[in-house]
């Protein structure tokens, strides 16, 4: 019998517990499987893509970096464009498969991916799921009950920091090599198959990135080590030009060729060598945020994505189309929220500083549906995360976890964080359109 890996956003071979578990607990031999499953290139309900191009081929690099890294460990990943649900107890039968290993998942499109999947299974089909997309482990947080995870993420935070410890990282796997190789004449689709056209990175992006595990390792090498940018990472975070404001580590995080535990380590490892202080300490406090909307996720389930959020808030939604292609296509009054609007389109990136003012404005100023903006990010971001992206929306459209509900002066933000209006001018240049 085999031993079945299904990845999906734990794209990496360092750090992955279903992986490891799959080579260490049997001896029997391991396989891994990753399905591009045709509806996440399909329309979502808000009229956009659910995943566009720049995610798309973040992905494909992704799991061509996945496949060989995997056959260094004599695994063989099979690579299908089909649905988990038909293609997986397929495998099952064909490969002798008594045990999937896979990364728990909670939100709804995933939750009924795996209903289906297991409807199609045999009975003796074992499936070992378990959480490995958090910094904190379900497992170690100091609330017995996941009702009692606190709404408020400072309570949250200074609770796990006091009472919560970070695991260590898993050794590498180290498989038993098998008696018969599998054939593997499966092939990772390309853009085009995908439904896109080739396209080339634009020379202005601030990520200007591949995807897969090898890149997200050299990006710490170089953030961390050679350049010591992570010494000053607070200072710098909310910057908006080039590739060194911040970590640009988020991407690559959200489809899971790294484990927050790897960066949380490097971090210590870099206070130990080289400096400790806010700045190193604030790259923590980001992952804190992450497992922060992961929890709240997984406390509320499905409220994520209904219109009155988290606190069922009946606010008078618009949903004006022109407003929205103006937003879009960065038509607005305010240059800086075109300038970031043109940058997301351009490249598939958006800094923090950015994301915030454009949902405000969206939210907040012309009070348009937040889900719509949400769906658009899920669209077009690079990193988009489904726990970070709608909790976050949630947070500055005053449905979620925001207690004082803000509103952003965005004039007065370009002022303070493109003062000299280098940013604007870099997106805004009309004869690059």
């Amino acid at each position: 019998m085999n031993n079945l890996v299904w990845f999906r956003n734990d794209l990496r071979t360092k750090d992955n517990q279903s992986l490891f578990n799959a080579c260490t607990e049997r001896e029997d031999q391991v396989i891994g499987v990753y399905c591009f499953d045709p509806r996440h290139f399909d329309q979502g309900p808000f009229g956009f893509k659910k995943t566009e191009k720049y995610r798309a081929r973040f992905l494909v690099e992704t799991v061509l970096d996945l496949k060989k890294n995997l056959e260094k460990l004599n695994i063989p990943l099979l690579v299908y464009h089909q649905k988990p649900e038909v293609l997986i107890p397929t495998l099952t039968k064909q490969f002798k498969i008594d045990h999937i290993y896979l990364q728990k998942e909670w939100t709804s499109e995933e939750n009924k991916v795996l209903e289906a999947v297991k409807s199609y299974l045999p009975s003796t089909t074992a499936l070992k799921e378990n959480y490995d997309q958090f910094l904190f482990h379900p497992e170690d947080i100091p609330f017995d009950r996941m009702e009692h995870v606190p709404e408020v993420f400072t309570a949250f935070r200074k609770k796990l920091e006091k009472y919560s410890a970070i695991r260590p990282c898993l050794h590498d796997p180290s498989p038993r090599l098998p008696e018969h190789l599998i054939s593997n004449d499966t092939a990772v689709p390309t853009l085009e198959d995908l439904g896109f056209q080739a396209f080339s990175i634009d020379q202005r992006s601030a990520f200007p990135f591949q995807g897969g595990e090898t890149k997200a390792l050299s990006r710490i090498e170089n953030y961390f080590w050679e350049t010591k940018n992570l010494a000053t990472y607070k200072r710098t975070r909310n910057g908006l030009v080039g590739e060194a404001y911040s970590s640009k580590l988020s991407p690559w995080l959200a489809n899971g060729s790294i484990s927050p535990r790897t960066i949380y380590w490097e971090v210590k490892h870099f206070e130990q060598e080289v400096q400790k202080n806010q700045d190193t300490y604030w790259l923590v406090f980001e992952l804190i945020w992450r497992d922060y909307f992961k929890y709240i996720s997984l406390k509320h389930r499905s409220k994520i994505f209904q219109i009155g959020g988290l606190l069922n808030k009946n606010y008078d939604w618009g949903t004006d189309d022109r407003k929205k292609a103006q937003w879009i296509n960065g038509h607005t009054k305010y240059p800086f929220v075109n300038a970031n609007m043109k940058e997301l389109a351009l490249t598939g990136w958006m800094s923090n500083r950015g994301r915030q003012n454009v949902a405000s404005f969206w939210a907040k100023e012309i009070c348009q549906d937040w889900r719509i903006g949400a769906a658009y990010f899920e669209s077009m971001l690079l990193d988009y995360d489904v726990h970070s992206n709608w909790g976050n929306w949630m947070y500055n459209s005053g449905v979620g976890n925001d207690p004082r509900d803000r509103k952003f002066n965005i004039g007065r933000q370009a002022e303070m964080y493109d003062p000299s209006g280098k940013f604007q001018k870099l997106w805004l240049q009309e004869s690059l359109f």
